[in-house]
């Protein structure tokens, strides 16, 4: 489903990572802040072009060439949320959509609106609300249009616990329902832990690692990992 080999220059190194995913899998990038997570999501996303590689989706090249972001058939979640401010909650929900695309969604949305109890801020400016707003927001845009590979970039900044445990119960019902693919970012071991079942390792733009918590725990490949590791137990 999704064949991607990016090669991004960065300043301190090279990333060069290579990922394979299955339709419905799901994937975790960890490591620590820096090490490269984001630019294989950007990359993928179409907001940076790789310097080297080969990205296909489906039957779709998307690089190279570079496609177009606004011709990719994805849902990116960066780690800042990047409303509109002079739209409405219910106009950055809904943007991009056309007219019948609307209303073949209605139900749809009105599920992603009760649930992310975005109902009593769906007439305000989008300038007005808070943070933790803006990011369930933002979350209900993403999938508006259920997309087949979702990218998620530290799904839940600026939310509390008990939010970010619901939107995660909500994110794996919804996976279900849909069927999207989906690769998370986090430094976090324990959000990664439970939006997916295994993750790919990064350091200095490298995977070093790749499979199952379990595995991870049971035999880091490095002694970054397994200080990353033992510190969340």
């Amino acid at each position: 489903m999704l064949d991607a080999h990016i090669v991004k220059a960065r300043r301190a190194f090279t990333v060069d990572v290579r990922i394979h995913l299955q339709p419905g899998e799901k994937l975790g990038l960890f490591g620590v802040s820096g090490a490269g997570k984001s630019t294989v999501l950007s990359c993928l996303a179409g907001i940076e072009t790789p310097d080297d590689g080969e990205i296909s989706f489906r039957d779709l090249q998307l690089f190279p060439p570079s496609l177009p972001l606004n011709k990719r058939p994805l849902a990116y979640l960066t780690q800042s949320n990047w409303l509109f401010p002079h739209l409405s909650v219910g106009e950055n929900v809904c943007f991009g959509l056309q007219r019948g695309d609307r209303d073949a969604a209605k139900k749809w949305i009105e599920e992603l609106v009760e649930r992310l109890d975005i109902r009593p801020l769906w007439n305000e400016s989008a300038k007005h609300i808070s943070g933790g707003q803006a990011r369930r927001v933002a979350l209900a845009r993403m999938l508006a249009r259920r997309p087949p590979l979702v990218l998620l970039d530290e799904p839940f900044v600026a939310l509390d616990r008990p939010a970010m445990n619901e939107l995660i119960t909500a994110l794996l019902e919804w996976h279900v329902a849909l069927g999207f693919a989906m690769i998370a970012v986090d430094h976090r071991s324990e959000i990664l832990e439970k939006l997916c079942p295994s993750a790919a390792v990064i350091e200095s733009g490298r995977i070093v690692q790749q499979g199952s918590w379990p595995a991870l725990r049971s035999a880091p490949s490095t002694p970054l990992l397994a200080k990353l590791l033992d510190s969340k137990t």
